[in-house]
């Protein structure tokens, strides 16, 4: 069982994100039977097992082994990752472009990056999974709090240039058997609270943006 996997196609992001089945998908982290899954998620068993082949052909749960009980063979099922994202190539038409209208200080410009990061680093897996080799990736997370907006905007101006500066360091466009890499460098306010409660935070802080 992998730790994330990455769903790609349309249809396979359909049949995820039905309620009933996204339920058997957090239910089958361990292996089980449809008459196991059908008392816990109180549906017949003939409606479980119809359920669990939809996710099985689309490679979301995968058989583990089989019980004989009986007249009875029982199919012990799990789940293929302990938890799924769903790739913008699943809305390839529609998928968001960076592109377009590229704005440091957009909020969705940053939302079309990080789709981007998604189906990037999906296809890789994908692909080095069928190679059996690893991806080489590297990943910075952390937080930081500004006390003024000031600080945010003068922290953002020497982060790109840091960044700026370690580029030029070591991009080097001629090398032979060189690969590129994307950078991706995010900076958003923390999301530790309901929606409800994160909108009057962020219309707290616009106000205390447009004062300073």
């Amino acid at each position: 069982m992998f730790s994330v996997a990455v769903i790609e196609d349309a249809e396979a992001a359909e049949v995820s994100l039905d309620p009933v089945r996204a339920r058997l998908l957090s239910e089958l982290s361990e292996p089980a039977s449809a008459t196991m899954l059908a008392s816990r998620v109180d549906l017949p068993r003939q409606k479980v097992n119809y359920h669990l082949r939809a996710l099985e052909k689309h490679g979301l749960v995968e058989l583990v082994e089989e019980r004989r009980k009986g007249n009875v063979t029982e199919r012990m099922m799990r789940a293929t990752a302990s938890s799924y994202v769903i790739s913008p190539t699943a809305l390839s038409a529609v998928q968001p472009d960076p592109a377009e209208s590229p704005d440091r200080l957009s909020a969705r410009w940053l939302l079309a990056v990080a789709g981007r990061l998604v189906r990037d680093v999906g296809l890789l897996i994908t692909g080095s999974t069928k190679a059996r080799k690893r991806v080489a990736t590297f990943a910075l997370d952390g937080e930081v709090r500004f006390s003024s907006p000031a600080n945010r905007a003068a922290f953002a101006e020497e982060l790109t240039v840091a960044i700026s500066n370690l580029v030029s360091k070591y991009h080097d466009e001629g090398a032979d058997g060189g690969r590129d890499h994307r950078i991706v460098v995010a900076v958003h306010p923390s999301v530790k609270t309901e929606p409800e409660s994160l909108l009057a935070e962020l219309e707290m802080h616009s106000k205390e943006g447009r004062n300073a």
